[in-house]
């Protein structure tokens, strides 16, 4: 997609935080659509929408990169499964249980999984400090996830919507792990395209069980609105703005930005939704970040700009 001249105009940090407020307001909506739009049916017309939105101009790169991907049909496949399908279904699954505040940070830990994923899968060194920063992370996971209670955790009396978002977590962080192996040279375009048609084809078999079990949308005007969200901001405007971010700062300090979703997502959630802060989310949300500042101290800027949105 080329850069306009208007959009080379505006500066790349405000294109990132806007980038970060679309991707944290998902957050919201998926929270406040809880009870109107079932988690099967806004994953899935979210990605439909996305796909209409991006064919037409993510389709000259699709057939350019169409014999790459038929090659690696595999990788392809897990990519548009992982990151599109199960992610989003276990994600949108999680905020009809758990919380935006709560959801929100408990999805900044997936830098330390992917780092985590790498130790244990692909061999990759971690130092002490990294060491450190993994377990200092986990334990505000588990400060969240036992809403400050040791004994929430020993019992494993543990909230469902927590145990869907960590699920979407490690989704994400295998989907970004397993970008190493898409194919060279494709166009972002092509890929994320290509996601967005392989999601919804593995999302369409589970939309239709899910109007089959009567689960179907309760068409408010707060619905149609959401929808339409989710489809446009996160899915492709925040994209397009991300991209050209990045093209002109450079992944490490774009992916700092990453570190204010759950702080813009925990304001959103008081501000809108009547959520409140704990300080269990405090106290988490700062060994969390403490954390990841400890094992992104490392040349892989994925570990740094992996979290989902």
């Amino acid at each position: 997609m080329p850069q306009t001249a208007a959009l080379a105009r505006v500066s790349p940090y405000l294109l990132l935080t806007a980038t970060i407020l679309f991707w944290a307001l998902n957050w919201i909506t998926g929270r406040a659509l809880r009870d109107d739009v079932p988690s099967y049916s806004l994953a899935f017309w979210r990605w439909v929408s996305a796909s209409l939105l991006l064919l037409p101009f993510a389709w000259p790169h699709l057939v350019r990169g169409w014999p790459a991907m038929r090659r690696s049909w595999r990788i392809m496949l897990a990519l548009g499964v992982l990151g599109t399908t199960f992610c989003n279904l276990a994600s949108y699954t999680g905020l009809k249980y758990t919380t935006a505040v709560s959801g929100s940070i408990l999805n900044s830990f997936v830098p330390v999984i992917i780092i985590a994923i790498s130790w244990a899968f692909l061999g990759q060194r971690l130092r002490a400090s990294q060491w450190a920063g993994v377990a200092i992370s986990l334990a505000g996971v588990l400060s969240i996830v036992g809403r400050g209670d040791p004994m929430v955790i020993l019992s494993l009396s543990l909230n469902v919507g927590d145990l869907w978002i960590f699920a979407s977590m490690l989704l994400w962080a295998l989907y970004t792990v397993c970008l190493r192996w898409r194919p060279p040279d494709l166009h972002p375009l092509a890929l994320l395209g290509a996601n967005a048609i392989v999601g919804v084809a593995a999302m369409l078999p589970v939309y239709l069980w899910s109007l089959a079990q009567g689960l179907h949308i309760t068409w408010t005007a707060g619905a149609v609105a959401g929808l339409a969200y989710v489809g446009v901001f996160p899915s492709v405007v925040g994209y397009i703005f991300w991209n050209n971010a990045v093209a002109r700062v450079g992944p490490n300090k774009a992916g700092m930005f990453m570190h204010l979703m759950p702080v813009f997502a925990s304001l959103l959630a008081i501000a809108f939704l009547g959520e409140r802060l704990h300080l269990f989310h405090v106290a988490g949300m700062a060994m969390i970040l403490g954390g990841i500042w400890l094992t992104s101290r490392t040349d892989n800027p994925e570990a740094v700009a992996g979290m989902e949105n």
